[in-house]
């Protein structure tokens, strides 16, 4: 039984004909939830949008009269949701985002709530797998970490705006019979959206590419370098303004010798790590495992990092690792 199926059977009995609909509302999930990732920031919160979105259509399909294509009937009500949920909150961010960039000797600080956190998400739950190359290449850039960020400074119905017209596509015209406004309304609040972004100086990152060589090498060449922690070879992968991030902390470093020195100093309990390669939010990521006191290997960090021009541009270190690696199937820990 699907998560539909099972919320619908406890909530109410199904409307009659809605059993020719579930499929139809079950092959958008995937789109779905990335665009309401982009719009909160967060893949549990988008996974709840996208589930409350579903049982909403459910349960409204007697009154779906068929006068819009059941997607864009979907994105109507994906859209009330989130900005339900986005009201009165504050906007989730990347440490960049909260503090100026310290040294590698600065003491950690106390960790900020979970809530305050942009949170990286599986390729899996967010891209078609039958998209073809040229649209998956916009999907992936399209839920980098930078670029979501970016986002969440927009106003959320400027943030719906934007990710309607530029990312999905939508003509003016759709999009402000979905957000019940003017066309005048829409190409305004896209203006102000766009203007927004440049300001925000979304850095250019590259994409996960599995079949790219270079990029393989250079991936092989940082896990080689992390796991026998020669910091020495890790730098020369680094570009000498690359950015080390730790949510929930907001504390951040700035160039390629406070990160080396940070890894030799606080950081020198990641020293005999192994890293498990995934991927999120379109680049490539690792579970990072510690040594733990029994011989074994302890569940640490979600490792998202950023590459730019054959270099590691950045890396965040996600340390949420109860919630995070479930999302990611990683094990909570390796034997030794």
């Amino acid at each position: 039984m699907t998560d539909l199926a099972a919320t619908e059977q406890s909530a109410t009995t199904a409307p009659a004909g809605s059993e020719k609909l579930e499929p139809h509302l079950e092959q958008h999930r995937a789109e779905l939830t990335a665009y309401s990732y982009r719009m909160l920031g967060s893949a549990f919160e988008a996974e709840d949008a996208v589930q409350e979105t579903l049982v909403r259509a459910w349960r409204g399909f007697d009154r779906f009269e068929g006068r819009a294509a059941v997607r864009s009937w979907l994105y109507r009500i994906a859209t009330n949701v989130c900005l339900d949920m986005l009201k009165g909150r504050e906007r989730r961010a990347r440490p960049m985002d909260l503090a100026s960039p310290q040294s590698a000797d600065t003491p950690l600080p106390d960790a900020l709530p979970a809530e305050r956190w942009l949170q990286p998400i599986p390729d899996g739950r967010v891209l078609q797998a039958e998209s073809d190359p040229a649209e998956l290449t916009v999907e992936r850039e399209t839920i980098r970490l930078a670029f979501v960020a970016a986002l969440q400074h927009l106003p959320p119905k400027q943030r719906a705006v934007l990710i309607l017209r530029e990312v999905l596509q939508w003509q003016a015209t759709e999009v402000a019979e979905l957000l019940d406004t003017t066309v005048q309304s829409v190409n305004s609040a896209l203006q102000r959206a766009r203007a927004a972004l440049a300001s925000s100086d979304v850095t250019s990152t590259d994409v996960v590419e599995p079949e790219d060589d270079e990029q393989r090498a250079l991936l092989a060449r940082y896990v080689d370098a992390f796991e026998r922690y020669d910091m020495d070879s890790l730098v020369l992968l680094l570009h000498q303004d690359a950015t080390w991030s730790m949510p929930p902390y907001d504390l951040w470093l700035k160039t390629h010798l406070d990160i080396r020195k940070w890894c030799l100093g606080q950081g020198i309990g990641c020293k005999s790590s192994r890293l498990v390669p995934t991927v999120a939010n379109g680049s490539p990521a690792f579970g990072q495992y510690k040594p733990a006191g029994d011989g074994g290997l302890e569940s640490w960090s979600l490792q998202v990092l950023e590459i730019s021009d054959g270099r590691i541009a950045g890396i965040s270190f996600f340390l949420d690792t109860a919630s995070l690696f479930p999302l990611f199937d990683l094990p909570a820990r390796l034997e030794g």
